[in-house]
């Protein structure tokens, strides 16, 4: 009797630098880690397909030898992934690199993806605000920035909203980097809207959002039609071929409660 191949934890598949997949490989496995590429390739080929991707060893006990290291990069390429070079680790990292002729990745941030995708939430309790205390007076309101796009500060500081007016067209990406972006039209299918910080759409998503695009976990997505082939924060992702029906066409909220993506109606 032919016994089943074990694919469980052959790896770890998240989104880290915009653009870029990371593939942390749990165990020293080239053909299940084949066989689990594959598998989200096909689930998410839009996604997936020909990404250009890191290979983290960084989780393994022992580096592996050049033929192994060899083996693990075909499987990449057989699942139909572009290896672009190793994530940054130790020295011996390093000189592996340099023998097998790869650029060496260095500050790559990337967090993994929780075992069961993420979550649909139900809607989110509102928070009810802390009483002020009675000798303080209560505070006058921020005005709201309305420029278009504010002159960049040190990295790391979230600036005020990029706007982007009206459709994200298809093969269109709008990036706004160490800022939250507000689009006031629809994303049309196979467009994408990333950002550093939140995402507000006041259209229709049918393409892809992601937010917390450098690793902000605080980010937020709001979409007022929800129809999205996508969704990510930090790199915690959901792809959708069908829309729940419940979230199909509705004004949702997306957020991250530890290792879950949750998505609720607004």
């Amino acid at each position: 009797m032919n016994a089943r191949m074990d694919t469980t934890d052959a790896c770890d598949l998240r989104f880290g630098q915009v653009g870029i997949a990371c593939v942390r490989v749990r165990r020293v496995d080239a053909a299940a880690l084949a066989e689990e590429l594959e598998r989200r390739v096909r689930a998410a080929p839009q996604l997936f397909s020909r990404a250009a991707v890191v290979l983290d060893l960084s989780h393994l006990l022992d580096l592996p030898d050049d033929g192994t290291v060899d083996a693990l990069l075909e499987a990449i390429r057989s699942a139909g992934m572009l290896p672009v070079g190793l994530a940054y680790g130790t020295s011996e990292t390093e000189a592996l690199s340099r023998r097998m002729g790869l650029p060496l990745i260095a500050k790559f941030r990337a967090a993994y993806e929780p075992a069961d995708g993420g979550s649909i939430a139900p809607p989110a309790p509102a928070a009810t605000p802390a009483p002020a205390p009675a000798a303080e007076p209560a505070k006058r309101a921020e005005p709201i920035v309305r420029e278009p796009v504010l002159a960049d500060t040190a990295p790391g500081n979230l600036l005020g909203a990029q706007y982007h007016d009206g459709t994200v067209r298809s093969g269109q990406q709008i990036y706004a980097r160490d800022r939250d972006l507000v689009i006031t039209g629809a994303v049309a299918n196979g467009a994408e809207v990333i950002a550093d910080g939140s995402i507000h759409i006041y259209g229709g998503l049918r393409g892809r959002a992601m937010a917390g695009a450098q690793g902000d976990t605080k980010a937020r997505i709001y979409v007022s039609d929800f129809r999205a082939e996508l969704v990510a924060i930090a790199g915690h992702y959901r792809v959708f071929e069908q829309i729940p029906k419940d979230l199909e066409g509705q004004s949702v909220q997306c957020w991250l409660e530890g290792e879950k993506l949750l998505i609720a109606k607004l």
